[in-house]
């Protein structure tokens, strides 16, 4: 081995803690770059190549088939800005019955004659294409599950029509949940319904805003309200990457932190090492070495940790990315994600670039250093520094101890700025984390709707099969369902109900959008619910209805705009008075007013029922005497709400709890490093102290004071860091999955909250000093005395 490797392998050997912490400082920036990295980049990339792969469509609108005819549509794709069209084809709104089981969930059905084309190239997953009427191609991301060989029946329409599953296709744009032969529709459309579908891609469909003018630019030479529904591919592109850009925002804002943190303590280490080390740096050079190589030494000295860490910091990046990656595996017939090596690579060398300018930028002095000037010098401070804080701290009404450990940091400020910047990254973490995890409480809040004390939840679909009574053969008779008016007076008798309402739930479509959406439909007042409003108002009325945001932003409406409802017994017309903040279902949900759906008929059996108790009711006993009353219709009431957080809001937390856990370890072995070069530089006067009679409890008391200050200052500058960090990155997640987050989410920070979150500060800073500070204490008087 070289001269200059044994130095630098000397170094590390000797400088344990030193090594442990730019190791571990490397290791969590590296830990959650990579993992954040690696998301941005997956979550859009099994979209992305599906919709190059088949042509998507940039924009899908639907058209009333009553409004314009097949030949304007088509002239409507020589508009401005147009690529290339498909269509128009026949769609329907259809309720189907697969092979007799139950229930029915609307679904839209397109007429088309082939999968391809030169817009939205339908995949063939399984089977093949409708080729003749009684066929019919599901989408794999139907409401039905799609079996090869099933008869689909719609029992609803003239005729009742029965259809063969040949196929399942998927749509990269969601441009349908079913395909047919054009000859098929229309036996599937009644007489004065069906719409047409057109299909687009545009010159520049980057932004919303260029899908709204490409929207205009179609529709300018059609009568006016045939256009019914539109569709952008961004929106189906932000709900194929939800799972995955959710986490993208706080993982980035971790690796910042990390990676500056990383720069401070690489920097402060190797700055210490250097400040230390002047004499060993006056040998080097005595002995031979040139400025070069010493500069190098101590380069080498950080990049080895740096490197450990950074391996381990990409493992531990991979490992955590493999709950988040599970959940898309299967999306658009991607194969398993896995983290792109470029990724790796890219990390790795910013990581390891990054620390080798640092340390050479701390290392610069020592190669500067004159030989003589080096071993001149010995290793304690100087002895003018922090003499006036130590005079002043002396004046103070405090213990001796205490005196003494306030004045050190003064004695060295470059380096108790080092360890403050690295307390106040740790405490920014901490009040990061506890925001966050706030924050997430309120959104699951709000998910579930817990505001009532005793719920009676809704029965479960019957997916078995229809009859009127009783299934056939020696099997277990169906039991019928409870009539929901009848356990609302059950529930209105009952002594001790305050307020109470019902909901029921039921399927409809959109113009334009594929799949279904819920229908939420109250019975009495709800506002009281837990139903988190983001702007507008509740429902105040028939015919009003509040909807999240996804839904206003996949359908391109606003408040106060309509929509339609189909699939039902007949369309409903809603006027949208609300944006209420519900990430149920993607979003696409629409509340609203029992009454509004009272012409199309729905079926209401999916009622779950929300009760309010009396002030003073105890609400064990009134579950117990609400269940003697039901139990004869079959249904049973528990306390609570009916909850509903979701695995997500686990991984999250338990993701910033680990991410923001490494940081305060990094911290406080910043702390720690800092401290100890200080008891060493110091041992000498320790000696002196405990010659003069200082008990090994004092000595703990002086060196942990004597980061006192510096941890209640970073711990003060910290928290407000912490919260703007906040400010800045729950929106952000909230618009990665296309939420906007009410105040109440964000604004999740309390006076009483803030105080000992500051103290987090000190505590961080007291537990880098302990170590340290129980080795001076051992440190015999003699021993100290000898030590030059």
């Amino acid at each position: 081995m070289s001269a200059l490797g044994t130095v630098v392998r000397s170094g590390v050997g000797r400088r344990r803690v030193q090594t442990l912490v730019i190791g571990l400082a490397t290791m969590m920036a590296v830990a959650a770059s990579v993992l954040g990295g690696s998301l941005l980049v997956v979550s859009g990339a099994p979209f992305d190549d599906a919709f190059a792969r088949q042509h998507g469509a940039h924009l899908s609108v639907q058209f009333d088939a009553g409004k314009v005819s097949a030949e304007q549509l088509s002239r409507s794709e020589d508009a401005e800005g147009v690529n290339g069209a498909a269509g128009p084809f026949r769609t329907a709104t259809v309720t189907p019955r697969s092979d007799g089981a139950g229930p029915g969930w609307p679904m839209t059905v397109a007429g088309r004659g082939d999968p391809g084309g030169e817009v939205d190239e339908v995949t063939l997953l399984d089977g093949r294409w409708p080729a003749r009427s009684g066929e019919i191609a599901l989408s794999a991301d139907s409401s039905l599950i799609p079996t090869m060989g099933m008869d689909v029946a719609f029992p609803d329409l003239p005729g009742r029509p029965t259809l063969t599953v040949v196929g399942v296709a998927r749509s990269v744009t969601q441009t349908a949940d079913a395909w047919v032969v054009p000859s098929q529709m229309p036996a599937l459309t009644e007489p004065g319904s069906g719409g047409y579908q057109m299909l687009y891609r545009l010159a520049d469909a980057g932004t919303a805003a260029r899908i709204t003018a490409g929207a205009r630019a179609v529709t300018r030479s059609l009568p006016q309200g045939a256009a019914v529904g539109r569709q952008s591919w961004l929106t189906v592109r932000q709900t194929a990457e939800r799972d995955t850009a959710l986490y993208v925002p706080f993982l980035m804002a971790f690796g910042a932190l990390g990676l500056v943190m990383s720069v401070l303590i690489v920097g402060n280490v190797v700055a210490s090492a250097v400040g230390t080390g002047t004499r060993r740096i006056g040998i080097l050079k005595a002995v031979g070495f040139t400025p070069s190589q010493v500069v190098r030494a101590y380069v080498g000295q950080a990049l080895i940790p740096a490197a450990v860490g950074t391996g381990l910091g990409v493992l531990g990046g991979h490992l955590l990315a493999v709950p988040v990656l599970a959940e898309t595996e299967e999306v658009y017939g991607t194969a398993s994600l896995v983290i792109a090596p470029w990724v790796d690579l890219a990390v790795i060398a910013g990581v390891l670039g990054l620390v080798a300018v640092t340390a050479w930028a701390a290392a610069f002095r020592a190669g500067r250093l004159r030989t003589v000037d080096a071993l001149a010098v010995g290793r304690n401070a100087s002895a003018g520094r922090g003499r006036p804080a130590a005079r002043l701290a002396g004046r103070l009404p405090l213990p001796q101890p205490v005196a003494l450990g306030l004045a050190w940091p003064f004695a060295r400020p470059a380096r108790a700025l080092a360890m403050g910047a690295a307390v106040l990254f740790g405490a920014v973490a901490v009040t990061f984390t506890v925001g966050m995890g706030a924050s997430l409480g309120q959104v699951t809040k709000a998910r579930a709707h817990d505001a009532a004390d005793v719920t009676v939840p809704a029965p479960p679909p019957d997916f078995g099969p229809q009859g009127p009574g009783t299934a056939p053969g020696p099997g277990p008779q169906r039991q019928p369902k409870a009539d929901p008016a009848a356990v609302t007076a059950v529930i209105g008798a009952g002594t001790g109900t305050g307020k109470h309402y019902s909901a029921a739930k039921v399927r409809a479509t959109v113009s334009a959008l594929t799949g279904t959406v819920d229908v939420i439909a109250f019975s009495g007042d709800a506002s009281w619910g837990g139903y988190t409003m983001v702007s507008g108002r509740w429902i105040g009325g028939p015919g009003e209805a509040v909807v999240p945001t996804p839904f206003l932003t996949a359908t391109g409406t606003r408040i106060g705009d309509t929509v339609t409802l189909n699939g039902l017994a007949a369309p409903v017309t809603v006027r949208l008075v609300g944006e209420v903040l519900d990430p149920r279902n993607d979003g696409m949900q629409v509340f609203t007013d029992a009454s509004t759906l009272q012409a199309a008929h729905p079926d209401l059996t999916e009622t779950s029922h929300h009760i309010a108790v009396r002030p003073g009711t105890d609400v064990s006993g009134y579950v117990d005497a609400l269940n003697r009353d039901l139990k004869p219709l079959g249904v049973t009431a528990r306390t609570g709400g009916l909850g509903n957080g979701g695995d997500m809001v686990v991984t999250l937390n338990a993701l910033s709890v680990t991410l923001t856990l490494m940081l305060v370890a990094v911290a406080a072995l910043g702390v720690l490093n800092g401290v100890l070069l200080d008891t060493r530089e110091r041992v000498r006067e320790l000696g002196v102290h405990k010659a003069l009679g200082m008990t090994p409890r004092q000595t703990i008391a002086m060196v942990v004071t004597s980061v006192v200050v510096t941890g209640l200052v970073a711990g003060a500058l910290g928290v407000p860091l912490g919260v703007a960090l906040h400010g800045r990155v729950i929106p952000a997640m909230g618009d990665s999955v296309g939420l906007r987050l009410p105040d109440s989410v964000i604004a999740v920070y309390h006076a009483a909250e803030l105080l000992p979150l500051t103290l987090g500060g000190l505590l961080i800073a007291a537990l880098g000093a302990l170590l340290p500070a129980g080795w001076a204490a051992r440190t015999r008087t003699a021993t100290a005395l000898r030590t030059e």
